[in-house]
């Protein structure tokens, strides 16, 4: 069967498995928690919800040191690496790993989401079939996206949203005749959905019509949705580094436990993934997003609301950062969600004691699609997502608006968004642009030439002769006796000397051996290769080691050669 037929059917395949993936998922989650807390009478009133979180955390951590014995977090950083660095092959504990470990986190009340694990699983699920398929590439690469496409697609049961989340963040050299294969992966995926969760939408609300009069507060909640994004993106990834700065992770997380349960003891809404908050909220129902607080006599003083949201969105990358740092396992899209939803709150609630009148269930929806635009800066995914999961497509123009001005706001300052900054620094982030693309993908493992004649510093030019007699090449490198490089022989530079036997024994290899132009180390990016050799304008540029251990040498002529072969890999047709 041709490749291409196979990658529809196999798209099919993937697409039932990250359907039934997610539905799982989401079970677990519900399961653990009806166990932990289905038996309280009063909830808002039980301090277990101060101690299940670092239980969870706890759980977790063990489970990925003893069981798993990988680094599992950060699902969709680590899916876009797997395409730039590991040839788009995820291992196969991450079918379940993620699953397991996010279910126990969240069930436990951790406040992150499920979704960056879900599209880790799914995407890993794609990988594993195209890698027992004997895929191409090309074409793993394709099926990871169906997989991570019907992840979003499963556990949301928003299917153009899988899509565009794949094509936006994942894959970024693609044509319009693979984008069917995504497409049927992820409608797939949330068919399955259907028949296990309903047909209804993931958030239901009040929402109300669009009124054109309300457009210019809408621009200016874009705006602000930029800079809260630049906040939630910098903050988040800061505090999360500086918390595992901490090398004992005992010490890690203990205060990584404490942390959270503070912030939950003084803002409940931190609990969990915050979606029956953030439900309420999109219901107009703020009461019901404040009934486990453990200071309901505050909430007399009509600012005291707007205040003590405000609060949430701020703590709540701190409690993100606690939770993923401590040993738990969960992503930052949930969280996206839920923070946008409590600034659309906090800003129509405010402007509504100062006299403006806005709906708020209305910000609050717009706001989820705004913060999401920007820190993931996505904002097609972003507005069709909140429109399939709200129904809120008669929303669609301000959906639009807040989402376009928050991303555009937010690349002023942010170039990268929340799951490429730190694998753009590596030099990692595979872009559109196919060259940069094929760059990042070479290593320089992948362009060694090893069949040059390796001759001695102390060797006679005799001895030299012999070598040259046996070599193709035209370049010696010269060793020490612990294959340390020295330097090179040039054969221009003996060819005087070659046809003088006198000078035979009297003359030895290093009075003949010259510095490279620059050396190339095994582990280093090949775009800084490439620079060397504009710099240097050689052809040839030996690779040692970090030790200075030969290992061979990278050639122009080579690296161009398997530059064209990976030009067609990247490349979808």
């Amino acid at each position: 069967m041709p490749e291409q037929r196979r990658i529809l059917l196999l798209a099919i395949v993937v697409g039932l498995g990250c359907g039934a993936a997610a539905t799982i998922l989401l079970k677990a989650i519900h399961f653990v928690q009806w166990i932990l807390i289905g038996w309280f009478k009063t909830p808002e009133s039980s301090l277990l919800y101060l101690v299940y979180p670092g239980i969870g955390m706890l759980i977790a951590y063990l489970l990925v040191r003893y069981l798993v014995r990988d680094n599992i977090g950060h699902g969709v950083t680590k899916v876009l690496l797997a395409i730039s660095k590991n040839n788009s092959q995820i291992k196969p504990h991450n079918t379940w790993s993620s699953m397991l470990t996010s279910a126990i986190t969240i069930g436990f009340g951790g406040s992150v989401g499920a979704e960056a694990p879900i599209v880790y699983t799914g995407a890993a699920i794609g990988s594993n079939i195209g890698r027992i398929a004997g895929l191409s590439y090309k074409n793993m690469t394709l099926l990871l996206g169906c997989g991570a496409a019907g992840a979003i697609g499963g556990i949301f049961k928003a299917p153009m949203a899988g899509v565009l989340f794949t094509l936006e963040i994942l894959l970024f050299n693609i044509s319009m005749t693979s984008i069917l294969p995504l497409v049927i992966s992820s409608v797939t995926a949330t068919t399955v959905t259907y028949i296990f969760r309903g047909d209804a939408v993931a958030f239901h609300n009040t929402i109300t019509p669009f009124q054109l009069g309300n457009l210019p507060y809408y621009v200016l909640f874009g705006v602000i949705c930029g800079f809260a994004s630049l906040y939630f993106t910098r903050m988040t990834l800061k505090t999360e580094d500086k918390i595992k700065a901490i090398k004992n992770p005992w010490k890690r997380w203990l205060l990584s436990a404490l942390g959270l349960g503070v912030l939950i003891y003084i803002f409940p809404p931190l609990y969990g993934e915050g979606y029956d908050n953030l439900t309420n909220l999109l219901n107009g129902n703020d009461s019901g997003a404040l009934d486990t607080t453990y200071f309901p006599q505050l909430f007399s003083l009509p600012w005291m609301i707007p205040l003590f949201f405000a609060g949430v969105f701020f703590f709540k990358v701190f409690s993100m950062a606690f939770t993923n740092a401590g040993g738990g396992v969960g992503g930052t899209f949930g969280p996206t969600l839920f923070m946008g939803g409590i600034l659309g709150f906090v800003v129509a609630r405010s402007a509504t004691l100062l006299g403006v009148d806005i709906p708020e269930t209305n910000f609050v929806l717009v706001g989820m699609a705004g913060l999401m635009a920007a820190v993931m800066q996505a904002p097609m995914t972003a507005i069709f997502l909140i429109a399939e999961i709200t129904g809120g497509y008669e929303l669609l123009m301000p959906l639009i608006i807040t989402s376009a001005i928050s991303y555009a706001t937010i690349r002023s300052f942010e170039p990268y968004s929340i799951y490429t900054k730190r694998i753009a620094k590596q030099g990692l982030l595979l872009t559109h642009d196919s060259d940069q693309a094929v760059l990042t993908l070479l290593k320089v493992t992948d362009v060694i030439e090893r069949n040059f004649t390796i001759v001695k510093m102390n060797s006679t030019l005799g001895d030299f002769i012999k070598d040259i007699a046996h070599s193709t090449r035209n370049i010696y490198p010269v060793l020490d006796g612990n294959s340390v490089m020295k330097g090179v022989v040039y054969l221009d530079d003996v060819k005087e000397d070659m046809f003088e036997s006198s000078k035979y024994d009297t003359s030895y290899v290093y009075t003949y051996m010259k510095q490279p132009e620059a050396y190339v180390y095994e582990d280093e990016r090949m775009e800084s290769v490439m620079e060397k050799f504009e710099i240097t304008k050689a052809w040839n540029l030996p690779v040692i080691d970090r030790d200075g251990h030969y290992i061979g040498f990278v050639s122009k002529s080579n690296i161009f050669s398997i530059y064209r072969e990976r030009l067609q890999e990247v490349s979808h047709d």
